[in-house]
C-alpha cells in the first residue's frame, strides 16, 4: 500500500496556511507519497466518515498564494477516549502534519503517544501558526502570518489615522492578541500612533479599565498641548487576559456567559468597550473630545500572504520534509533568518503542565524602549502646569505614574 501523509489545520486562520499546505503537499507528492488533507481538524481525524481531500500537484500549486485555508479549520480538541488507529492504518499514514498553535501541537503529541502505545509507528511535525506572534520560537523567527496580518493592519490603521486628522476626532483601535501585544505594538509603532497600550506594559501594576482610560486621556491632553486636536490610540485585546472577571463584569458592559460562568469576550467588540468607558470618563471630567471605535480582528486573518510569508511559509514546508527525512518527531519546525530548518521540541518550551509559555513583547528591548520613550505622546511631570487647563489633577494622568514606572 502506498505510504501517505495527512495534513490538518487547527485554531483560527492566519495568512500563509495555504502556502504551508501547498509546499508540504508538493514536496511529498514529488517523493511518491499520497497526500491527504483533512477538513475539520482533529474532529475529522477520528470521525467514522472523515471529510478529506487527496491532493494532486495542480491543486497544491493553485492554492499556494491564496489567503485563508483550503482545509476547513476547527478548534476541536479530542478527548483521549476518542483516539483510535483506524484512519492511520487504513491509509498507511507515516506523518501527521499539524498547522496551528500550542493547543494543536500538544494534541498531536498526545495522539502520537497513543499510536506508539498501540504499535502504530508515525511521526508528527507541527508548523507553528498565529498572527499573534506569541509562540516561543527562536530569536528573530516570527510565527507565520504575523507579518502579513500586521501589513494589512497597518494599511487600515493608516487610513484610520488619516480619518482622525481629516475629521478632527480621536479613534480607539483594538487589535487581536491573546496574552501578548505584538500585533498592537507592531501596528501602532509603524503608524506612529501617539498611544499604544499592550498587556506587557503593566508589569508593576494590575491591568484595569481605569488605567487604560487614563492612558488614552493622557495622550489626548498631551496632543492638545502640542496643538493637535486629533489622534488614535491602539489597545491590544490581550489586556483582557490579565483582568479579573470582576473587573470585566464591573465595566458595565452586558456580556453573555459561558458554561463556567465566565464572560464571553468573543461576542463583543473590544474597541467598543474601550471607547464607551473612555467617553464616560471624558464626560465625567468635562473634556469635550469625540472618539470612535475601530476593531482590527477577523479582517486580518485571511488576507493574501505578503512576500515575506510566501517565502517563509515555503521554507517551513520544505523544513517539514527535511525533519521527516531525519526521523524527527514530536517537534515544531522552525526556520531561522538564514533559512535553516531546525526542530523545536514542545517539551523544551512547555511548563510542567504541558502549557507553552507565550512569547511576550520584550519591554527591556531597544525597540520597545525607543517606541515607548520617544515615539508616543503622553503627559509627564513637566506638563502638569499647562495640563491644568484641561485636568483638575494632571498627576493622575501621568503616563509613567499610571503604570508605576517611576
Amino acid at each position: 500500500m502506498q505510504a501517505s501523509i495527512v495534513i490538518l489545520a487547527g485554531g483560527g486562520p492566519a495568512p500563509g496556511i495555504n502556502t504551508v499546505i501547498s509546499t508540504v503537499a508538493k514536496v511529498f507528492l514529488k517523493s511518491g507519497y499520497e497526500v491527504i488533507g483533512l477538513h475539520g481538524g482533529y474532529q475529522s481525524l477520528f470521525a467514522e466518515n472523515p471529510e478529506m481531500i487527496f491532493f494532486n500537484f495542480e491543486f497544491a500549486d493553485d492554492i499556494q498564494k491564496q489567503g485563508g485555508s483550503a482545509l476547513r479549520m476547527s478548534r476541536y480538541k479530542p478527548k483521549d477516549s476518542e483516539f483510535n488507529t483506524k484512519f492511520f492504518l487504513k491509509h498507511n499514514v507515516k506523518l501527521l502534519v499539524t498547522i496551528g498553535g500550542d493547543d494543536t501541537a500538544s494534541t498531536a503529541n498526545r495522539i502520537s503517544q497513543y499510536l506508539a502505545e498501540n504499535k502504530v509507528k508515525i511521526q508528527n511535525i507541527h508548523v507553528p501558526k498565529t498572527i499573534d506572534n506569541d509562540l516561543p520560537l527562536p530569536e528573530g523567527s516570527p510565527t507565520f502570518g504575523y507579518y502579513s496580518a500586521k501589513d494589512e493592519g497597518v494599511r487600515i490603521a493608516q487610513t484610520v489615522y488619516e480619518d482622525a486628522r481629516t475629521s478632527g476626532n480621536w479613534f480607539v483601535v483594538s487589535a487581536m492578541g491573546r496574552e501578548a501585544g505584538h500585533l498592537a505594538f507592531g501596528i501602532g509603532a509603524a503608524c506612529h500612533y501617539p498611544m499604544i497600550i499592550i498587556p506587557e506594559m503593566f508589569y508593576n501594576v494590575p491591568v484595569t479599565f481605569d488605567r487604560i482610560t487614563r492612558l488614552i486621556i493622557s495622550s489626548m491632553v498631551k496632543r492638545k498641548l502640542l496643538g493637535i486636536e486629533y489622534g488614535v490610540a491602539i489597545v491590544s485585546e490581550g489586556v483582557f487576559h490579565f483582568m479579573t472577571d470582576d473587573e470585566i463584569e464591573n465595566s458595565g458592559v452586558n456580556f453573555t456567559y459561558d458554561d463556567h460562568g465566565h464572560p464571553e469576550l468573543g461576542n463583543v467588540s473590544k474597541a467598543h468597550i474601550y471607547n464607551v468607558l473612555l467617553q464616560h470618563k471624558l464626560k465625567e471630567i468635562r473634556l469635550n473630545i469625540k472618539s470612535r471605535p475601530v476593531e482590527l480582528g477577523y479582517e486580518l486573518r485571511c488576507v493574501r500572504p505578503t512576500a515575506f510569508d510566501l517565502m517563509y511559509c515555503g521554507l517551513l514546508g520544505y523544513g517539514v520534509k527535511e525533519l521527516f527525512d531525519k526521523g524527527i518527531t514530536a517537534a515544531m519546525v522552525t526556520s531561522d533568518p538564514a533559512g535553516d530548518a531546525a526542530p523545536l521540541y514542545l517539551k523544551d518550551v512547555a511548563d510542567k503542565d504541558g502549557k507553552v509559555k507565550p512569547r511576550l513583547v520584550k519591554m527591556t528591548g531597544e525597540k520597545a524602549k525607543m517606541v515607548f520613550n520617544n515615539g508616543m505622546q503622553y503627559l509627564s511631570e513637566e506638563d502638569y502646569d499647562a495640563a491644568k487647563l484641561y485636568l483638575e489633577n494632571p498627576k493622575d494622568y501621568d503616563f509613567r505614574k499610571i503604570l508605576g514606572w517611576d
